[in-house]
């Protein structure tokens, strides 16, 4: 018992949930030095979703927002969220590409790995432990949280050792739907402190409300970390606030001694960030999810699938579905990749009129063992109807695999290559990548403009006037601007002179522009 340690998932997590993983580097670059300040045991800056939205949406380099973290937050340790074999995709990938990986992540700069796999598979989670051990980094192991007939305190406990065995550091309880209850809290958590001997995590997420009580009944249990995030990024799908947990334990023996005015100032800086980007505040409590276990990530999945079949009236009837289908699978966690196979499952059934009329290729691999071991026994009625006289496979998913690596290398064209993690990213997600190459390869390369002398004038003749290509350079200036993430810029060129200015919590459009113009 003694001071909580407390992980920040600002950078990470918490925008996943609430800002649909889309803050830029840009916008966390300014405020992260303040955030080194705090006294965290660690920041959550990468992984998860992190990597794909980069790539896809925000047309960044996710290994180059990591190494500019790195730069800025010197004294606590960076986080990441490790899908397993999954890595930070959807599948599993070979054995090579997970090392490298994770090789290229610990010299980037992160320090903690938390691995997890949707089915609480060892056998998916093993290879990663023992790559994130041999660079020296701290592997922490992770239950996925769900409620079933097999789903119990010995299972976790059980599952935990399994971990426990492949040389785990630490272990997280997580709790991506916020369904862990109070009195589960406590039992889980000095369970596995008594059985395992090492530091133990817990990640809840706010949805149902009781994040906050079970955060509290795990700390009387003795837990060592909890998750938060800074307040206009807390609570509903996201984690509880910061601002709420270390007044709660203030004045008592787990109070964890951090800087209450940089938390509030650093607050401010997000929540005008939310403003100006038009962020919505999301403040209310989910009371059925505790019976249908959709993180709200998967929600927000369902109800745009829905939408584009015009039958958003149906979603009631897939939430009720939601559940039976995972019970046919063999209760399977919902998190990333099986949250979304059930949730579509799920979708078919509602909107084809006949339960598995249509089954999706991945739930067909699923049903086969291509994602691991369900924790309870798929339907067998289902498993003939899906996979007919075919038996599903009884080894490790990711040793079926070709090693991917060289393939990558071979297929990406090398004048796309800068750095080896292109092709790291590349055997990732091909199609992203390329699109992301593509647009690398035609923004400026030169970087940020440096002051340059003006031209040759001829004897007696004054520097030439401006012409109207300024707005032009301004144009370019500013495209420079949110390509590289700076906040001011000069450019000179004799006596015209601009000036970009940009407040670090705007969205990319909001420049300050100066212009100093020769006199006449």
């Amino acid at each position: 018992m003694g001071r909580i340690k407390i992980m920040d998932t600002t950078l990470r997590d918490a925008h996943q949930s609430l800002w649909a993983t889309r803050m830029t580097t840009a916008e966390m670059l300014p405020i992260a030095e303040k955030m080194d300040r705090v006294g965290y045991w660690s920041m959550e800056v990468w992984g998860g979703a992190t990597f794909d939205v980069c790539l896809r949406y925000l047309k960044e380099d996710p290994w180059e927002r990591l190494v500019e973290l790195r730069k800025r937050i010197k004294r606590t340790k960076l986080q990441m969220l490790l899908r397993g074999q999954n890595i930070v995709g959807y599948r599993n990938y070979p054995d090579d590409v997970l090392r490298a990986f994770v090789e290229r992540a610990a010299e980037a700069g992160i320090g903690v790995f938390r691995i997890f796999d949707a089915l609480n598979d060892v056998r998916n989670l093993a290879a990663a432990i023992r790559f994130v051990k041999k660079v020296g980094k701290h592997a922490q192991g992770t239950i996925c949280y769900t409620t079933s007939p097999v789903h119990t305190v010995e299972h976790y406990v059980e599952c935990a050792k399994r971990q426990l065995d492949e040389g785990i550091d630490s272990i997280c309880i997580k709790d991506m739907a916020g369904i862990l209850s109070p009195r589960m809290a406590y039992e889980l958590v000095l369970a596995l402190k008594e059985e395992l001997g090492i530091p133990v995590h817990l990640h809840c997420h706010a949805t149902s409300g009781m994040a906050v009580a079970a955060y509290l009944k795990a700390i009387e249990a003795g837990v060592d970390i909890i998750d938060t995030a800074h307040g206009p990024l807390s609570f509903y799908s996201s984690q509880p606030a910061v601002e709420t947990i270390v007044p709660m334990l203030q004045g008592t023996e787990w109070d964890p001694g951090l800087d209450v005015a940089l938390i509030e100032e650093i607050s401010n800086y997000f929540e005008q960030l939310r403003r100006k980007r038009g962020f919505r505040w999301e403040a209310c409590i989910d009371g059925t999810v505790t019976i249908h276990q959709i993180p709200g990530g998967m929600v927000t999945n369902l109800i745009r699938q829905l939408e584009e079949q015009r039958a958003l009236d149906r979603l009631p009837q897939v939430l009720a579905e939601v559940p039976r289908v995972r019970a046919d699978l063999g209760y399977p966690p919902l998190v990333t990749p099986t949250s979304q196979l059930v949730g579509v499952q799920a979708v078919l059934n509602v909107l084809s009129g006949e339960r598995y009329k249509i089954v999706p290729q991945e739930v067909k691999d699923y049903v086969k063992g291509l994602y691991g071991k369900p924790p309870g026994e798929i339907d067998p009625q289902l498993r003939r109807r899906i996979l007919g006289d075919e038996e599903p496979i009884d080894v490790r998913p990711a040793d079926l695999l070709e090693p991917g690596l060289s393939k990558a290398a071979e297929e990406i064209p090398p004048e796309f290559v800068e750095k080896e993690e292109d092709i790291i990213t590349y055997a990732l997600f091909p199609h992203a990548a390329m699109e992301f190459f593509k647009h690398r390869e035609s923004a400026p390369k030169e970087g940020p403009p440096s002051p340059r002398p003006a031209p040759p004038q001829a004897p007696g003749k004054s520097p030439a006037s401006p012409s109207t290509d300024i707005a032009s350079t301004v144009k370019e200036l500013v495209h420079l601007a949110r390509q590289y993430g700076i906040t001011e810029l000069v450019w000179e060129e004799g006596e015209v002179g601009i000036k970009l200015q940009r407040d670090p919590a705007s969205d990319d459009g909001n420049f300050k522009v100066e212009l100093r113009l020769p006199r006449k």
